[in-house]
């Protein structure tokens, strides 16, 4: 075992990267300067000795591919410690065992990616809820992460801890400006990267990918929505603290300006249906993120959250004639195989949902109250899957 202060001979490995010769422990390293004591490593990594600075450190991450092509926050030893205490639990107890690679992410693997991220040890209960989400069956992270689709896991915070954390339901939540939107959400990313071996080009073969892939996490505003909290369709208390996982492309804007609450809902409808959307196609879940304002006129309409599933399940269609142009998904000649059991492929007349299920549509309140807008985020076939947040005790 390699101890403190040790040269460590280059060309292997960082405590954050999946690779088969990285053994599942590591040590503190000490780069002499001040300004960094020490930094995880495990005991076969690169050589660091020459990383005097701050800057040289975060070079030295750039090259060895730690990073997701930002810089990223030194992880020195104190830091990890900090960010593992808070949890309350064992640094080497295994939270998962990350796909597409099978990386074991430990809490202290784990806080690692989160200090890189730019979290505070106050995001790590998030970041290590959202994972185990993820690791769900129907969430399918292993398809997830490898597909050439343009999706990447969205992380939605619902609850009191939401707005504890200062995660933005508000102005520009899918967007840049919030410490924790951006550190939460890069931290998981980090992480699906680092130790699932998500790497892009190599095991994520997203043909695209979108900007969420560096970070996606955004909060509900309960206090702008009418409805029960997103958690509670799972059953949990709405006092609750929960995170939401879901495979999502990223936010289609809807525009609407008038206050008819149908014929909103039709134009909601129609972006949910487009030809080319992979959604009608292999009609697993998806969500719709209604903006404040158009919230309040469906609330004072009368419009459940149940009654708009099943309006946009009746309404989000297409017919089989139309989705012929389409062509089969993943190039698979039985077309209809994801389509619900009522649909009849060969029957061109017949109309396509774009879930199987009412159920299959998730409703979420966010945005800047001042907008006459909402967004529709398409899914790739998974689940969402909900758990509630285990905060350590005391805190």
């Amino acid at each position: 075992m390699t101890s403190v202060g040790e040269v460590i001979p280059a060309g292997a490995c960082f405590v954050s990267r999946v690779d088969s010769q990285c053994p599942p422990d590591y040590t503190p390293v000490n780069l002499g300067h001040e300004e960094l004591p020490s930094i995880m490593v495990s005991p076969d990594a690169v050589n660091l000795g020459d990383a005097t600075s701050v800057g040289d450190a975060i070079e030295l991450m750039f090259e060895t591919g730690w990073t997701d092509g930002l810089p990223v926050v030194p992880p020195t030893e104190d830091r990890v410690k900090r960010f593992v205490d808070y949890t309350g639990l064992d640094g080497q107890e295994l939270i998962a065992e990350l796909p597409p690679l099978g990386g074991k992410a430990t809490v202290e693997r784990i806080a690692v990616n989160a200090v890189m991220a730019g979290c505070l040890p106050e995001h790590m209960p998030v970041v290590l809820a959202a994972l185990q989400a993820m690791m769900e069956e129907g969430f399918n992270l292993r398809g997830v992460m490898a597909s050439t689709g343009i999706h990447t896991p969205l992380v939605i915070v619902s609850g009191p801890l939401a707005e504890e954390l200062d995660i933005n339901s508000g102005y520009n939540c899918f967007g840049s400006g919030w410490r924790s939107n951006a550190t939460i959400g890069r931290a998981v990313k980090l992480v699906l990267v680092n130790l699932g071996g998500a790497t892009p080009g190599d095991t994520n073969k997203a043909t695209f990918g979108h900007p969420g892939s560096y970070t996606y996490c955004v909060a509900e505003d309960q206090e702008a929505n009418p409805w029960a909290p997103l958690h509670t369709d799972v059953g949990l208390d709405p006092m609750d603290s929960a995170v939401t996982v879901f495979p999502a492309e990223a936010p289609h804007n809807i525009m609407y300006h008038a206050k008819n609450d149908r014929d909103f809902l039709s134009v909601l409808a129609d972006t949910m249906c487009t030809l080319g959307n992979a959604q009608m196609y292999v009609a697993g879940d998806t969500f719709v993120c209604i903006g404040p304002v158009h919230a309040q006129f469906l609330h004072e309409a009368g419009w459940r959250k149940q009654d708009i599933r099943q309006f946009l399940f009746e309404h989000a269609r297409k017919s089989v004639s139309q989705l012929k142009h389409g062509g089969p998904p993943q190039g698979d000649g039985r077309r209809g195989h994801f389509w619900p059991k009522f649909v009849d492929p060969d029957d061109d007349a017949q109309m396509v949902p774009v879930v199987r299920a009412p159920d299959r549509i998730h409703i979420m309140v966010a945005g800047g109250s001042g907008g006459a807008h909402s967004v529709y985020l398409p899914g790739w076939g998974s689940r969402r899957v909900t758990r509630k947040v285990d905060l350590p005790r005391g805190a």
